[in-house]
């Protein structure tokens, strides 16, 4: 297919229109495909359904998540300095639509020869993990990277990188919310959730969903895809020379390493609440799978409604790093009230209607703060490829962007192995069902919970306060770059 390469699509200062922003962020579905099986399901199945020893499958998953973080700066450099009549973006996003699907066939249908066997069933996880991960990661960030290029607009890209999280954080909740309610309902009075076949299916939603998704994003913006391949060529480079002084170039810029001190400790907490969240709901609030399915989808359906309403306005009183503050501040303190509560007794443990709406409440909060965190810090990495462009004469968005995954990726390492381990030593073992388990278990799961958020929040909130880049700087920026391509062009 022809690629439209019209100069009014060149990287423009004006807002991106609706139709743009929704096909553009559509792509963030793809991500939150794989966020949802991995928080939701994959700990949950391959301990508790096919009996993996819980230590061995957090290892599991933190191997994948290694390779995952390495991975992101070196297919940011390859984005970067890929020489295409496609342009830098969109070849790779191609590529990876077929395999990425297949993935999560193969994560969530092992063969039934593997069952009672930890090594092989280790093994299998190992490699669709790497496998999915993998395709994911050749997508994502070159699609990360395409928003820099689609508006160099200040409030253009917190809104079209808004609805890229919009999409992420819809999908990583209704992905789950509908399997719940449609493929692990309970049957023959058995709980859905525990029964092994319910799980290639679920597999099998998944690979559609990425397959639909990934294609609109990218031939829906396939206009953006300007040729590259007649820029100058860089000086041929060893392709480890080449990340290592990509990445170092990257981290010379102070904002950006302090916005990666932020994501690392912000994201370890992350990791283990989501880790953990579908056991506490499961074991210790006891919510059955269409409660869980609502607190998965409504209260984040609304957190996405209002952080769009209140972003622009938002955006135009306070600078984005302010916003990235108080959004640290929100996630502090709403981990202060709900388990507390319950631990100290001042909750009635049998009024379930009660306990439902207060985590309702407990998941609205975390998920508005949480978009709005990740919008800011996404749109603040787009300020300063401009930045970096000034200082450098390159730009680099891929790069950045896989720097930042590349932390964001490396920190989470931390959640499965934490939530594996804790399994283990608190106790709660393969088989298990709700309402069996003694209070000594219960509490523990909720500290080791409490204990694996709160600390990495308070960390995250520290950095935070260092980081400064304002929309003044960017004004001067942008304008200081299109006066030294001016007086390039004369």
């Amino acid at each position: 297919m022809q690629l439209d390469t019209d100069p009014e699509h060149d990287r423009s200062a004006s807002m991106p229109p609706l139709s743009i922003r929704l096909i553009y962020g559509a792509g963030g579905a793809v991500y939150a495909v794989k966020e949802a099986a991995y928080t939701m399901f994959i700990l949950l199945f391959y301990t508790q359904v096919l009996g993996l020893n819980g230590t061995i499958t957090g290892l599991i998953i933190a191997l994948s998540l290694i390779w995952d973080a390495i991975s992101d700066p070196l297919v940011g450099t390859l984005s970067d300095r890929l020489r295409s009549p496609r342009g830098r973006r969109h070849p790779f996003m191609a590529w990876s639509i077929i395999p990425l699907g297949l993935g999560f066939i193969g994560l969530f249908a092992p063969p039934s020869a593997l069952i009672g066997s930890d090594s092989l069933l280790a093994a299998w996880l190992l490699f669709w993990s790497l496998w999915v991960r993998t395709f994911v990661t050749t997508f994502s960030i070159p699609h990360l990277a395409l928003s820099a290029e689609i508006t160099s607009d200040y409030h253009g890209r917190s809104q079209i990188l808004g609805a890229r999280l919009a999409y992420m954080f819809l999908f990583s909740v209704l992905m789950p919310a509908v399997a719940l309610t449609l493929i692990f309902q309970s049957s023959d009075g058995q709980d859905g959730r525990f029964l092994q076949s319910n799980y290639p299916v679920y597999g099998a939603f998944s690979c559609a969903v990425c397959w639909l998704f990934a294609s609109v994003t990218t031939f829906g913006t396939r206009r953006y895809a300007l040729p590259s391949d007649t820029q100058p060529l860089p000086p041929p480079r060893k392709v480890g020379n080449t990340l290592t002084k990509d990445l170092l170039r990257t981290l010379g810029n102070r904002s950006f390493r302090y916005l990666i001190g932020f994501e690392v400790t912000l994201m370890a907490s992350y990791g283990a609440i989501s880790a953990l969240n579908m056991l506490v709901w499961t074991y210790y609030w006891e919510f059955d799978a269409r409660q869980i399915s609502i607190i998965l989808s409504v209260p984040s359906l609304l957190a996405v409604l209002f952080v769009m309403l209140s972003l622009q306005p938002l955006g135009r009183r306070l600078e984005k790093y302010q916003l990235l503050q108080y959004a640290t501040i929100g996630l502090i303190l709403n981990c202060l009230w709900l388990y507390p509560l319950r631990m100290l007794n001042i909750l009635p443990a049998d009024n379930n209607q009660l306990l439902f709406g207060l985590n309702f409440v407990f998941m609205l909060i975390f998920m508005y703060c949480f978009l709005m965190r990740g919008i800011q810090t996404q749109s603040i990495i787009a300020d300063i490829t401009d930045e970096h462009e000034w200082e450098h004469g390159l730009r680099q968005e891929a790069g950045f962007f896989a720097a930042s995954n590349f932390s964001q990726k490396f920190a989470t390492v931390f959640g499965p192995l934490y939530g594996g381990l804790a399994l283990d030593i608190i106790g709660l073992e393969a088989g298990m069902l709700p309402g069996t388990l003694d209070d000594s278990v219960l509490d523990g799961l909720v500290i080791a919970f409490g204990l694996g958020s709160l600390p990495g929040l308070f960390i995250a909130l520290l950095f935070s306060t260092r980081i400064t880049i304002s929309r003044a700087r960017v004004a001067d920026l942008q304008r200081m770059l299109r006066e030294r391509a001016a007086t390039a062009d004369s």
